[in-house]
């Protein structure tokens, strides 16, 4: 967490920082940030502590360095994509690109800090660029990733129109991909499931946190 204190491998203290610039919401199963970097910038040493999604909203090159000395992982992360990453080592996120970088990142407290241990997923999951995971659904929405845990789409409203969803019985999270800097959520809404009416122009991001049809199964076979 913020301000813990973790020693190098070379015997250097290093202060963590939050894993986002700024929280956007809270509820008793996730936790949503805002990550920003500019060309050049890096967020400094950081923890996971829960598996966690990222909604791009601005792709951009990405270094990213580990504190045990691992080799370092770069990343492109591209606008409309999603990527859904397991608990990692200290690490740190650096914008080795030309553009700005920016994403909402939701951390899944039902598979991380509500356990004793956080689950282990595997690799998680990441899409592709121009290679959806399926086909359109009936009321418009495309998908972006899919995986037993999370399902994202993303959804258009032209102007002037409205766009009638039925989220499947369960929380969902949406995010805006065109952000209101006025917007104290920053574009970030959370539903409950059921109907929902969007309007006004933009694109959203929808996420589904699929894993809470079958979390039972889930745990238990994490426990075997």
């Amino acid at each position: 967490m913020r301000g813990d204190l973790v020693i190098s491998p070379a015997g250097e203290p290093i202060v963590l920082a939050d894993i986002g610039l700024t929280q956007l919401h809270e509820d008793p199963r996730i936790r949503v940030w805002d990550v920003s970097l500019e060309p050049g910038a890096c967020h400094p040493w950081h923890l996971h502590h829960n598996p966690y999604v990222v909604l791009s909203l601005a792709g951009s090159n990405g270094r990213m360095d580990w504190l045990d000395g691992t080799e370092p992982r770069f990343i492109f992360e591209y606008r409309g994509g999603a990527v859904y990453r397991p608990v990692s080592p200290v690490h740190r996120l650096t914008n080795i690109g030309d553009s700005c970088y920016r994403n909402r990142l939701i951390e899944l407290k039902d598979l991380g800090e509500h356990l004793r241990e956080p689950l282990d997923i595997g690799p998680g999951a990441r899409s592709s660029l121009g290679v959806p995971p399926g086909e359109p659904l009936p009321d418009g929405r495309i998908p972006v990733l899919r995986h037993e845990h999370v399902s994202v789409w993303t959804v258009t409203v032209h102007p002037g129109e409205t766009r009638e969803l039925d989220l499947s019985p369960g929380p969902h999270l949406l995010a805006a991909i065109e952000v209101d800097e006025h917007d104290p959520a920053g574009g970030v809404r959370p539903h409950p499931g059921g109907p929902l009416t969007l309007a006004g122009a933009g694109t959203w991001f929808v996420v589904e946190l699929s894993y809470l049809n079958h979390l039972n199964t889930i745990l238990e076979g994490h426990r075997g």
